[in-house]
């Protein structure tokens, strides 16, 4: 259900109740992805939230593990995770393992911008989760990039915090924000989900200004 631009809601962490069946392939993957997590020593808390578009702010990420942890943590959800990247990533041999894993493959020609393309994906799409990492490569340290923010807001759909906190090993769904517009102000509020959360190179991830992109 749409709300209102500027609503935030911080979800309860007491729970992490999962979507209903998706058929036998993705209960097989759930299962496996729960006890991959067990495994690893990996928890999750809060509730996946019904909404069908969303842009998930995945976060820290500070090494490539941080990818694996986000899609165990979505097929334990019974949640398809997609992610953007160049349209080159789906041709050829493997292209087909890149779309199976989440690749929405993304036409920069003509000068294209990506934050707008990306944005028309989840318009056209009935349902489409995006996740996306607001530090952008994992070896970055400093400012955030705002691309996350402004799909969101064109594409009129919240942002949904997930937070991989290697502190205490738990994926935390902690709540949802419907962009306002007013970017700095919004920027505040998201960056208390993640104050507390600890990257696997805790000197890598930082909450520092967002960089307008």
């Amino acid at each position: 259900m749409s709300q209102p631009p500027g609503t935030h809601i911080r979800y309860d962490l007491s729970t992490a109740r999962i979507a209903p069946p998706r058929g036998f392939g993705a209960e097989v993957y759930r299962r496996a992805a729960r006890l991959f997590l067990a495994l690893s020593g990996w928890k999750t808390a809060g509730d996946f939230p019904a909404t069908p578009k969303a842009v998930v702010l995945a976060a820290p990420h500070t090494s490539n593990w941080d990818g694996v942890w986000m899609i165990a943590a979505a097929g334990k959800y019974r949640i398809r995770l997609h992610w953007m990247g160049k349209a080159s990533l789906a041709r050829g041999p493997f292209g087909w393992l890149a779309k199976l894993s989440g690749l929405i493959p993304i036409d920069r020609s003509g000068g294209k911008d990506l934050v707008r393309a990306t944005a028309d994906a989840l318009e056209q799409a009935d349902r489409l989760l995006i996740a996306i990492a607001p530090e952008g490569t994992r070896g970055s340290v400093g400012e955030w990039k705002s691309g996350f923010y402004h799909i969101a807001r064109l594409a009129s759909v919240p942002i949904v915090f997930a937070v991989m906190d290697y502190g205490s090993r738990t994926i935390r769904i902690s709540g949802e924000l419907w962009p306002s517009g007013d970017y700095e102000a919004d920027l505040a509020l998201i960056r208390t989900h993640y104050a507390d959360a600890r990257g696997r190179h805790a000197g890598r991830f930082s909450l520092g200004g967002g960089k307008q992109t």
